[in-house]
């Protein structure tokens, strides 16, 4: 007589089909959000530039009477009265032995724009690339 109760033995099956679906879904989800990544671009800075100090900036200072006066950062900071003939010479020395220094211009809000834009051109035909303009912030 066999008796009708099942015997416990081990299953050595594994029902693989669930992890399969999940791996599917995984690989769905990467072939759709790998296109809209944006790889991150990193600009690194390098030894040589990082080791010269940034020159202090030439300032030209245009007064209300259109006036014209000139501070040298780096040197001691003092302003001294100038003409545009004085000026043109003064930059044309600055610019043999520092070719990048910079020039900015610091005018009187009661100065007219069109005094602003000759000293602007008056730097451009002297060939100086780096002209800011100074201002000031409001508190």
């Amino acid at each position: 007589m066999k008796s009708s109760r099942p015997t416990n033995r081990l299953m050595n099956e594994i029902n693989v089909v669930p992890y399969i679906d999940v791996m599917l879904v995984l690989l769905v989800i990467f072939m759709v959000t790998a296109p809209l990544m944006n790889p991150g671009q990193v600009d690194l800075p390098s030894v040589a530039k990082s080791l010269a100090p940034p020159l202090a900036p030439l300032e030209v200072i245009i007064k209300k009477d259109a006036t014209l006066a000139m501070r040298d950062h780096a040197a001691n900071g003092a302003e001294s009265k100038v003409s545009r003939d004085e000026l043109i010479a003064i930059l044309k020395a600055r610019q043999g032995r520092q070719a990048q220094q910079a020039v900015v211009i610091s005018a009187d809000k009661n100065v007219r724009y069109d005094e602003v834009i000759k000293v602007m051109d008056l730097l451009q035909q002297q060939h100086i690339q780096k002209v800011g303009l100074l201002t000031q912030s409001r508190q």
